[in-house]
């Protein structure tokens, strides 16, 4: 039930901070969620990695639904994707859960370094 608990919360809250602060929000708010919300590194690196995982991959996936592709085609034209869409909407997930992840076992770390 807390895995369930901090994926919904990295998730939203990571959403809501992608509005008012850069990228990189997300891993403060992974952090302070794995503080906030006891669990064991693994499961810790899990919630945050998944949560923004999926946050990141819905959102890539609407922006290249909502402007025809154009974007993420041109993209994947200068990233060395072979100009295929769909991995650079997983890239994208890959590159944001994996920023999250690390940041929420750092935080259970913590959390657990001070017992």
């Amino acid at each position: 039930m807390k895995f369930i608990i901090a994926l919904i919360l990295t998730a939203i809250l990571s959403y809501i901070s992608g509005i008012y602060f850069p990228w990189w929000g997300i891993a403060f708010v992974a952090f302070i969620v794995a503080i906030l919300i006891p669990q064991r590194p693994g499961k810790a690196f899990l919630s945050g990695f998944s949560g923004v995982f999926l946050l990141w991959l819905a959102l890539a996936w609407w922006i290249d639904r909502n402007n025809n592709g154009i974007l993420a085609m041109r993209m994947a034209e200068l990233l060395p994707l072979g100009g295929s869409r769909l991995l650079l909407i997983l890239v994208t997930g890959l590159v944001g859960g994996l920023v999250a992840g690390f940041s929420a076992l750092s935080g259970s770390f913590l959390r657990n370094s001070g017992k």
